[in-house]
């Protein structure tokens, strides 16, 4: 069963798909606005009444902090109310002076109000299904959560989003409470249950890595507990040492997430960059305690960290976290390209240099040696240019490479007897479909 929950609280919205089958609630992914709530409603209806009051009696309430205060009591009492009747009226009396303020509304009226506010749900609803990676039709029952929900044209814009009607056995407003209590009844041990709750993690977590590009290990929405590694290896040659940048968000730049701490992983043997192997290993726990392990597996030599909150960020940061990463994604795009790119043409230059100097210093010629250090030399001089310089450079220097290579393999003189194998090979292919094993090796020996 696949239930959707649409909390929409007085400053937030919140949207969860989890799926529960045997007694386990499993998340499978939140969604949400950080900015959106039934205060947000509240402020349209009074800049309305407010609106109203000013054309009548030619009287601006803004700046009155004891009137606005009466009247923001008496917009939300008159937004409940119309949960539940089709008119009501926002009446105060000597709200300026021994003026009263009668504003009569209706629900059709404060539909036209919110409107806008409740299409701005939508999104949240669209991004929980897809990180769900389901459909619409897949939910099997909806939970609406928060006093904004009691709301007629609230519970109509959620139907229709999903596609069906929301439950009405759960009090909106008692939804979170009774949560809460059979959840601290459960971990103090007061409440005996076979529930079990299965949490994700809220944002991506990852490490910093060359050029200041984060390795995402654990995607955001991954179940918890869980544990995922990666190998990595050394930047630099005689590397002894390397620091593990645990980092958290949706953004591909370090710079732009929250580091939540590091540690160093020492006494590496010093070998040529690339050769050393070093595994970093997330474990996160049922609680969200997330154990980093950094292992060199040369030595087997390790270091680790514990993160007591795997978030260390409020709800609202989280959100903002997200909302950032989608707004700055062609740009974060640009900037990883460029990183990748560099580091592509660093590694690519060390390739060279390695295998002109040393591996084929005595099988390519002088002039072949000269054309790969003036294409190393020019494509280190652009390094520090635009992406599309080091590309083009990088590419003159590849030619150059896979031209010398190909003309080293053309050149190769086969080992003794390859010949005698290679016609040995062709027999067997003419022999008889399916020969004794035993018996064949001798009969091409004999020939």
């Amino acid at each position: 069963m696949k239930i959707l929950v649409f909390d929409f609280g007085g400053g937030t919205l919140d949207v969860t798909i989890m799926e529960m089958g045997g007694g386990v609630f499993e998340v499978m992914s939140t969604s949400g606005d950080t900015k959106l709530g039934g205060t947000d409603m509240d402020l349209a209806i009074i800049d309305y009444a407010k609106e109203e009051f000013r054309k009548k009696e030619g009287v601006d309430l803004s700046s009155d902090k004891k009137a606005m205060e009466r009247l923001r009591e008496g917009c939300e009492k008159a937004k409940i109310e119309l949960s539940g009747v089709m008119e009501t009226d926002i009446n105060l009396p000597y709200i300026h002076e021994k003026t009263a303020l009668e504003v009569k509304l209706t629900r059709a009226k404060l539909d036209s109000l919110v409107t806008s506010l409740v299409e701005r749900c939508k999104p949240s609803i669209d991004k929980a299904l897809e990180d769900a990676k389901i459909h619409a039709s897949d939910i099997t029952k909806i939970v609406l959560v928060g006093g904004p929900t009691r709301m007629p044209i609230v519970k109509k814009f959620v139907g229709d989003a999903v596609g069906q009607s929301a439950e009405s056995g759960v009090d909106p407003m008692e939804a979170v409470a009774f949560g809460a209590a059979i959840q601290a009844g459960i971990m103090a041990g007061d409440v005996e249950s076979d529930i079990v709750l299965l949490d994700v993690t809220p944002l991506t977590l990852g490490i910093e890595t060359l050029g200041g590009v984060r390795e995402p290990i654990i995607e955001r929405n991954t179940t918890i507990p869980t544990s995922k590694d990666k190998t990595f290896t050394t930047a630099a040659d005689s590397q002894t040492a390397v620091t593990i940048n645990v980092v958290q968000g949706e953004r591909p730049m370090v710079a732009d997430n929250v580091s939540l701490g590091s540690f160093n992983l020492t006494d590496i043997p010093p070998a040529p960059r690339g050769v050393p192997q070093v595994n970093v290993k997330f474990d996160i726990d049922a609680n969200g305690i997330i154990n980093v392990t950094a292992k060199d597996l040369g030595t087997g030599k390790d270091a680790k960290i514990t993160i007591e909150s795997t978030t260390k960020l409020s709800d609202e940061e989280v959100e903002k976290l997200k909302q950032d990463a989608e707004k700055h994604a062609d740009e974060d795009k640009k900037k990883k390209e460029s990183v990748d790119i560099k580091n592509e043409a660093e590694s690519f230059i060390y390739t060279t240099e390695k295998l002109v100097n040393q591996d084929l210093k005595d099988k390519i010629s002088q002039e072949q040696g000269i054309k790969v250090t003036d294409a190393v030399k020019e494509l280190k001089e652009v390094l520090s240019q635009d992406t599309e310089q080091i590309k083009t450079k990088l590419e003159a220097l590849k030619t150059i490479v896979n031209e010398i290579t190909t003309e080293l393999y053309k050149n190769a003189t086969p080992p003794p007897g390859a010949a005698q194998q290679e016609d040995g090979a062709k027999s067997e292919e003419k022999s008889e479909p399916e020969p004794e094993p035993e018996s064949k090796p001798s009969e091409e020996q004999s020939k």
